[in-house]
């Protein structure tokens, strides 16, 4: 499977949150060209603020490898990492990661701040972002717009 395949997954991850009422983000670990976990986002359903779908997704992998080390991992995630994410991708030393839809409020690969440039820390992981970046930013465009029409109609999401 390629990069563009590896996305795909992670956006039916993002489908699955948002079908659950979450942010529609998701996300897939890559190992040796095999996916190893996944993750979506569970913040609301969960009351847990770390629940984002990179957190999930990192979780899963340790427990499938039995470390927290992940050097010759990939990960694939439809929405530009916070720096939340991103401290936990680095503690993690993901090989790569691959976004689709940059994130202007809250980024942390570029958008608002970029912590993977950073020569000071002690791991570098390599950066792609963009990939399928149109459906990335349509399902979070979609989810944000049918919840704005709700609160106008006075339900709650």
């Amino acid at each position: 499977m390629d990069d563009a395949g590896f996305m795909a997954l992670a956006l039916v991850q993002a489908r699955m949150a948002m079908a659950a009422g979450e942010v529609p983000v998701g996300a897939v670990l890559v190992r040796g060209g095999q996916v190893i976990a996944s993750g979506s986002n569970a913040p609301i359903a969960s009351h847990d603020p770390t629940a984002h779908a990179e957190i999930q997704a990192l979780r899963a992998a340790a427990n499938v490898l039995g470390n927290y080390r992940m050097l010759d991992c990939e990960m694939f995630v439809t929405l530009e990492p916070c720096a939340m994410c991103v401290g936990a991708i680095l503690q993690a030393r993901l090989k790569r990661v691959v976004f689709g839809a940059s994130d202007p409020k809250t980024g942390a690969a570029g958008s608002v701040i970029d912590l993977f440039v950073n020569p000071r820390l002690n791991h570098q992981t390599l950066l792609q972002g963009g990939l399928l970046e149109s459906e990335c930013s349509g399902l979070l465009q979609t989810f944000f717009q049918e919840r704005r029409q709700c609160a106008r109609a006075g339900n709650n999401p």
